[in-house]
């Protein structure tokens, strides 16, 4: 039978995203790309056109042409869940910083040799 929420795997994979988050804030190129898994198979979307990012070399290079950008926002209605000890999601709503948006981010994350990655993410705003 499948373990949701492996106490210590939960854990691990909040750090993650807490590592994500604070590289994000931080515009830390280097550990955003490093997060993500590096394969073709790595997917990304984001808020405009240009951010249908299909493998990892797409989402280092979207990411290295912007630049960085101010990215401080507030998080609220996390919700991270891990199944098995390989596998998670971690869905958040955001309020960028000066803004009245309400923006939603999802991820999905695996353990690799390398740590935890992030083969999917999805970024949109709401009305």
């Amino acid at each position: 039978m499948l373990e949701v929420d492996i106490p210590e795997v939960l854990a691990e994979l909040v750090a993650s995203f807490d590592a994500y988050e604070r590289a994000l804030i931080e515009n830390d190129i280097g550990t955003l790309n490093a997060l993500f898994w590096a394969s073709p198979l790595t997917t990304r979307y984001g808020t405009r056109e240009a951010e249908r990012l299909y493998g990892h070399a797409q989402i280092v290079d979207f990411r290295r042409r912007r630049g960085g950008i101010d990215q401080r926002r507030v998080l609220r209605n996390q919700r991270i869940t891990t199944f098995g000890r390989d596998f998670g999601i971690a869905n958040t709503e955001f309020l960028p910083a000066g803004s009245d948006k309400v923006g939603r981010q999802s991820q999905t994350w695996m353990r690799t040799a390398g740590g935890w990655k992030i083969v999917s993410a999805h970024v949109s705003f709401g009305l």
